[in-house]
């Protein structure tokens, strides 16, 4: 279901959703009973849009209406309505490369940037999952599945150089969005900035630090360049564990409003990330010392595993025939010619993996020094241990960035991880 019913935008309150809703007969059937009786709760609790769960006699919706600015600032940093649009295509591709990845469309309204999900129901955010302690059985699987095919599929290993070139075009519109990123990522958190925070006082003469990083700053803004230059694939473009929602048997992909075509390390590098950030955070958790011993390890096992059988997967369908422009089959015939692609292969992969490190590193900066936070951190509620616990991960992620070359395997970063578990900071104030 799809169109453009309601005409010019407006923000939908409670009473203008009910309306707007019954007018869709599907919807209304799904729903069920009359619209009266529906209950409309607004449950967002992002940084940019509203998000609705509707439900009714006969079932549930989300409904998500991004707003003409940034939900987290106000109506003084206005954002484009569009990025609606473009998760919506993002949506639509990545539901035929990941089937059951990601929650399926039942409506959208581009005048209105309003777009209708199913329910995701009891699946929780992931971060939410991690701050808990919980582990979850079946992330790795889907989530190197979701990143293998929807990287590889819109790559140039799998299309035609024109098709590849109208899959840009189709999203080179979304640079409003791109341009968060390289501001809140990328350059911010590097110099003042006034929407910058982070644990005061306890952290401030870290954050002069890296104001005067220059080795940091050059490392920083290679991967700037290389975020806006180099669109080797369709990225989700803000896949960190509070756009994934689980159980311990289902995981979905949501909110790919960030979507672009970019540097695909910069995917698998917010998942890598967002694990390492939650290894770190662990300890801030405890009640008792040592009680999530079995979560910290499951953590970085898991980082190794999404490494390793995303470059497995990912291999996987490059060797099992890829259909595009690059590396043409025509010049690698033969037992030599095969053998030398897949060095090849694998030297890809050696570099995407660099890519990773680094794109990881600058997600773990920008969380702790940036505009937007998580609540792997900002839930350790003694603001001395939560800066104790963010110094170790900033001190691993300098490494990363700037050291890059020194992490060759993934067991290098989960390796250094563990050795700054204990590692006491000297901390202002």
């Amino acid at each position: 279901m799809s169109g453009d019913r309601a005409g010019d935008y407006r923000i939908l309150h409670e009473g203008d959703l009910r309306d707007y809703l019954a007018g869709l007969s599907g919807l209304r059937a799904l729903l069920g009973g009359e619209p009266a009786s529906w209950s409309i709760t607004e449950v967002g609790d992002g940084n940019l849009n509203l998000v609705f769960i509707v439900k009714g006699a006969g079932g549930g919706i989300a409904v998500k209406q991004a707003l003409p600015y940034v939900r987290l600032v106000g109506e003084s940093w206005p954002l484009p309505l569009s990025r609606a649009h473009y998760e919506y295509l993002a949506l639509s591709r990545q539901a035929q490369l990941a089937p059951g990845l990601v929650p399926a469309v039942l409506h959208h309204n581009d005048a209105l940037a309003l777009t209708v999900m199913e329910l995701l129901e009891p699946h929780i955010i992931m971060r939410k999952g991690l701050v808990a302690g919980k582990q979850y059985p079946r992330f790795v699987d889907d989530i190197t599945t979701f990143m293998a095919r929807t990287l590889f599929f819109t790559s140039d290993l799998a299309l035609s150089a024109a098709e590849k070139k109208e899959g840009i075009a189709a999203f080179a519109g979304n640079h409003a969005l791109c341009k968060i990123t390289e501001d809140l990522i990328f350059t911010d958190p590097y110099r003042i900035a006034e929407q910058n925070r982070w644990t005061a006082p306890y952290l401030d003469s870290l954050a002069a630090e890296l104001r005067n990083d220059m080795e940091l700053h050059v490392s920083v803004s290679r991967l700037k360049l290389k975020f806006m230059a180099s669109p080797e694939a369709l990225l989700h473009g803000d896949l960190h564990t509070g756009s994934i929602m689980v159980t311990e048997s289902e995981t979905r992909v949501i909110d790919p409003e960030f979507a672009f075509y970019g540097p695909m390390g910069f995917d698998s590098g917010a998942v890598l990330a967002n694990l390492l950030m939650a290894y770190f955070a662990s300890v801030g958790h405890e009640r008792a010392a040592g009680e999530r011993a079995a979560f910290e390890g499951w953590v970085l096992e898991t980082a190794e595993k999404v490494w390793n059988e995303f470059a497995r997967k990912f291999l996987g369908l490059w060797r099992a025939g890829a259909t595009g422009d690059a590396y043409p089959p025509s010049l690698f015939t033969g037992d030599k010619g095969a053998a030398r692609l897949e060095t090849e292969r694998q030297a890809y992969m050696q570099r995407l993996f660099a890519d990773t490190v680094g794109f990881a590193a600058a997600k773990i900066i920008r969380r702790i020094f940036g505009l937007a936070h998580n609540i792997d951190f900002e839930l350790i509620e003694d603001a001395g241990k939560r800066a104790v616990s963010e110094a170790r991960a900033v001190r691993l992620a300098r490494a990363m960035m700037v050291e890059t070359e020194a992490f060759s395997v993934i067991a290098d970063v989960t390796g250094a991880a563990r050795k700054l578990r204990d590692w006491q900071p000297e901390l202002s104030g």
